[in-house]
């Protein structure tokens, strides 16, 4: 693959994108300029209509207000996070439409992909988003590839699933620019590695490495059924075990049975569309598989002691910043 010649950096931070997504996309560029000795990186901030945007954590950053800004840059970072229906403006697509003729190559991360579709740059490449939102993205766009890749290369249009895979993308494109040597340097500097594209998002083995793999294969056939939930049986001859072998090794290593476990991934999807979609109480329903909305209401108030209605209102109301004002 050609080396990317990135030196103007653009990132385009929306409001409600998190601090540790724009860390990782702006702090490897500036370690590499350390282990380079100059300013192999150029960057700007821009967030139309902003001075200052405003972040999950209820930090702001400092901002240009016009994307105009980013005009000829050789790489554009769009970084959005929560209620990206909200920050998605027309006015906006219209902006990043504009602006993306001039720009040699565009990414995103997080959300930011969302923008990207909307505004047709997508269209007939593969590219990723967070795992939570993949199945809302493929249905919206499908004329994009979604693949649930940490990171996506697709010629001129890259893809970050959120901040550990932002950050490995953006060492790669310090790779392909600076040699191999260099981002490992900036990788160490940070001390980590970088993980490779086609890595997926979701880890379902343990940080050790010491589950049972058949149980990883349970978990992961899990995960992908969740809209149509199987028969724990059909799971466990999936992975080569009968049904009484698969309940032993979830209670050994996980301390729940494999039926619990499936209905607390059911419910925790459920309960993330709650509060970041507006999905009517019955489509979430349907995508986690219950059969109709009351059963998903009694679950779901068995599990969390609140109705999903009174969830969902409670969301509306909750800045989630943590931020203490005198």
């Amino acid at each position: 693959m050609p080396s990317l010649d990135v030196k103007k950096v653009a990132f385009l931070v929306l409001p409600q994108a998190s601090l540790l997504s724009v860390a990782s996309t702006i702090d490897p560029l500036r370690c590499a300029n350390r282990h380079l000795g100059h300013d192999a990186y150029q960057w700007l901030v821009i967030s139309p209509g902003l001075t200052e945007v405003p972040l999950t954590c209820g930090l702001t950053l400092p901002c240009r207000p016009s994307l105009s800004a980013a005009a000829g840059a050789d790489l554009l970072v769009i970084n959005a996070g929560f209620r990206v229906d909200q920050v998605a403006t027309a006015p906006l697509i219209q902006a990043v439409m504009q602006v993306a003729p001039t720009i040699r190559t565009i990414a995103a991360l997080d959300s930011g992909a969302w923008i990207m579709a909307k505004a047709r740059l997508l269209d007939g490449h593969r590219a990723t988003t967070h795992w939570e939102d993949l199945e809302d993205f493929a249905a919206s766009f499908p004329e994009v590839e979604v693949v649930p890749d940490r990171f996506v290369i697709s010629g001129s249009r890259w893809t970050a699933g959120g901040a550990a895979p932002a950050f490995d993308m953006m060492t790669r494109i310090i790779r392909d620019r600076h040699g191999p040597k260099i981002a490992l340097e900036v990788a160490g500097s940070f001390i980590t590695r970088s993980l490779d594209p086609g890595v997926p998002q979701r880890a379902t083995g343990d940080a050790e490495g010491n589950r049972d793999p058949r149980v990883t294969a349970a978990i992961r056939a899990m995960e992908e059924t969740l809209e149509t939930p199987r028969k724990l049986a059909e799971i466990a001859a999936g992975v080569g075990l009968t049904a009484r072998r698969l309940e032993g090794l979830f209670r050994a290593g996980l301390g729940l049975s494999p039926g619990s476990f499936y209905l607390e991934l059911r419910l925790q999807a459920a309960r993330r569309m709650l509060a970041d979609t507006r999905h009517p109480m019955a489509m979430i329903a349907l995508r986690t598989g219950f059969s109709s909305a009351a059963t998903f209401s009694r679950a779901f108030r068995q599990r969390f002691d609140e109705s999903p209605s009174g969830f969902r209102r409670r969301c509306a109301g909750f800045s989630g910043n943590g931020i203490l004002r005198p």
